[in-house]
């Protein structure tokens, strides 16, 4: 089974039509300040993958796709609310004490 991508960034390139789509390779490597190699790297990463995006770059793609934030990841990020989380320590250090 093939591993899921990190992001959408292919899907996104896809909707182009050819002639755009060749520019897109040379053009957002240029936007973000990257060589094409780490445009192509990036492309390719896995939801697995221990390396990812710099999350400005994240944001630029998303925008240069249209996308709203989020929207260009492959996985939902889950964590609660700071609140939440300094109550549950609070609640484990009374039981610790």
């Amino acid at each position: 089974m093939k591993e899921q991508r990190e992001y959408k960034i292919d899907e996104a390139r896809r909707k182009l039509n050819l002639s755009n789509y060749k520019a897109a390779l040379t053009i957002i490597p240029r936007e973000l300040g990257i060589p094409s190699n780490a445009f192509h790297n990036y492309r390719k990463l896995k939801v697995t993958d221990k390396v990812d995006i710099p999350y400005e770059m994240v944001r630029k793609l998303e925008i240069m796709f249209n996308r709203k934030i989020g929207e260009l990841a492959n996985s939902k990020i889950c964590c609660e609310a700071q609140s939440v989380l300094i109550m549950e320590y609070h609640n484990t250090e009374a039981f610790s004490a």
